[in-house]
């Protein structure tokens, strides 16, 4: 059994699709500002809706990548397009975290 859907409650929903659009190949279905979902290319469906988008502060949601210089070319682009990114490190993977528009924050990890 795998899961194959979740529900993210954003404070801006347009924003964090284009972001999750942009930086991670998700396809977007079509939506509002109060509400979208998008696709990845395992079947996942990630559906944004506007909320407070409030989590604890370990909250966040992760994108395995095939290495690490995939990692970093990620990493190099947000930091490029001008998000405030720690660089990569290993912990339990070569890994990093983004904080997301909307209010969520987003690991990267090989």
């Amino acid at each position: 059994m795998k899961i194959n859907h979740i529900n993210l409650t954003v404070t801006d929903v347009l924003a964090a699709a284009e972001f999750l659009e942009k930086y991670f190949r998700m396809t977007n279905q079509g939506g509002n500002k109060g509400f979208t979902v998008l696709f990845d290319d395992d079947g996942l469906v990630l559906s944004l809706m506007k909320g407070s988008g409030s989590y604890p502060e370990t909250f966040h949601i992760g994108f395995g990548q095939e290495s690490e210089a995939k990692v970093n070319q990620i990493y190099e682009v947000l930091k490029a397009d001008g998000f405030d990114v720690a660089a990569p490190e290993h912990h339990h993977a070569w890994t990093f975290y983004v904080k997301a528009p909307g209010g969520f924050t987003v690991e990267v990890m090989a």
